[in-house]
């Protein structure tokens, strides 16, 4: 009896306590007694478990132990490479027998990024760029900043591209979001973190492949060979191979020769003509596949890197069952695939890919016409006035005039022939 008193008082003694709460104090006093509950831990695996299309990425998470490296973190971002794009990728695929876990696990650490990201947050970026840590960079094997990426927004196609010296990779979609906790995104590439050992294996062509050789002895593309080796980009095309690969877009001579202007063209300063051939040039390798099943279609080349984000980008989509490219400027389609061995490949052109930041206040013509879309032709009224007043020169084409002028006259002749017969069919009633 007792202790079934004293239990009933303590009942009675906490809930008179409790009602002298004031709801919002009631409240803050809830939160401080549960705040030392601990937020339930991430598992990246089973967030992921229900994309297929996402399987071999998620696998890779697993067995390089960086799954378990995220259990505790919050506010980050991952960049999930799907199938498709991570079958193709050299540095998952073809590295070394000899190469360890901890390799491949750094270069799979290098797609998280230590922040939150939501679609809206990338869209805030500026098209300058962003420098973000990632979970690379903690590891200390990162020297420097190496372990970072920068993220920019072409503010054109708001396409959100993550670059490193190695690699480029573009934001396809948002796959998931735990707000402020976690987000996923897929891309269409494997980042290679900043001078990290690529781990080549014996499939992949020894380095330093000659690339005027190449085009010489592929033949048509002589004019292209020649302006490589007396601009000097040949050497920086040729240093690339050694990162994440380049794909080489090479008109051809008759590409060339289509140039009605190209004494233009021939004319240009040194570093303007040097940019207009690392236009054709994408810092990453495509076999023919790859591209043509590309998602985001606006790609950065080589002469965006010298010139700045956003800026020299090539459009290239599949029309038709060929593959296009346009500049802004021509529209070109690629005819051949002159080589194409890992790291490097090199692809036949329709056409100069001229950089819209060059040519579009001064576009090179063409002799013959170009696959570019015709622009289109508004007819102004005959002889209507500008704003000051004067005749608008823009008048029809030779002929036009005269038959429309002829076809008026015709109209109005029919109608007062109607509007005669009109009158005397009235004055035949009335009398």
């Amino acid at each position: 009896m007792t202790l079934l008193a004293e239990s009933s008082e303590r009942t009675m003694a906490t809930t008179i306590f409790i009602s002298h709460f004031t709801p919002i104090t009631l409240l803050y006093f809830l939160l401080l007694t549960t705040s030392h509950i601990p937020i339930l831990a991430i598992n990246i695996t089973h967030l992921l478990s229900s994309y297929p299309e996402l399987s071999d990425f998620t696998n890779l998470l697993s067995t390089t132990a960086v799954a378990a490296d995220l259990t505790d973190r919050s506010s980050v971002t991952l960049l999930v490479v799907p199938n498709t794009f991570l079958r193709n990728s050299d540095v998952i695929n073809n590295h070394s027998p000899s190469s360890t876990a901890t390799n491949l696990g750094d270069v799979i650490r290098y797609h998280v990024l230590l922040e939150y990201f939501s679609w809206p947050d990338f869209h805030l970026i500026p098209p300058t760029g962003k420098l973000v840590t990632t979970l690379f960079q903690t590891t200390g094997r990162a020297p420097n900043n190496f372990g970072s990426v920068n993220i920019t927004r072409d503010p054109t196609s708001d396409a959100i591209t993550i670059h490193s010296s190695n690699s480029n990779a573009t934001i396809i979609n948002l796959v998931k979001t735990l707000p402020y906790n976690i987000s996923i995104f897929t891309v269409n590439s494997v980042l290679v973190p900043n001078g990290f050992n690529l781990m080549a294996s014996e499939t992949r062509p020894p380095l330093g492949l000659n690339i005027t050789k190449t085009l010489i002895d592929g033949h048509n593309f002589n004019v292209a060979a020649s302006m490589l080796m007396a601009s000097g980009v040949e050497e920086e095309f040729e240093n690339d191979e050694g990162g994440a690969g380049i794909t080489l877009f090479v008109p051809t001579d008759q590409a060339f020769t289509d140039l009605s202007s190209s004494m233009m063209f021939q004319s240009l300063p040194a570093e303007k003509k040097a940019d207009v051939l690392r236009f054709h040039v994408l810092h990453s390798y495509y076999p023919l596949g790859s591209l043509q099943s590309i998602v985001n279609p606006v790609q950065p080349t080589l002469a965006t890197e010298q010139n700045g984000a956003g800026s020299f980008t090539l459009n290239i989509s599949r029309v038709n069952g060929s593959l296009s490219i346009q500049t802004g400027i021509v529209k070109a389609s690629v005819t051949r695939t002159v080589f194409d061995q890992n790291p490097v490949a090199i692809f036949g052109v329709s056409s100069v890919l001229l950089p819209k930041e060059i040519f579009a206040n001064n576009p090179i013509e063409v002799n013959k016409p170009s696959l570019a879309d015709p622009p289109e032709i508004y007819l102004s009224p005959v002889n209507s006035p500008d704003i000051d007043g004067s005749a608008n020169h823009l008048s029809s084409p030779p002929g036009l005039e005269d038959k429309t002028t002829s076809s008026v006259n015709k109209e109005s002749a029919v109608r007062i022939v109607l509007g005669l017969l009109c009158i005397g069919f009235y004055l035949l009633v009335i009398n």
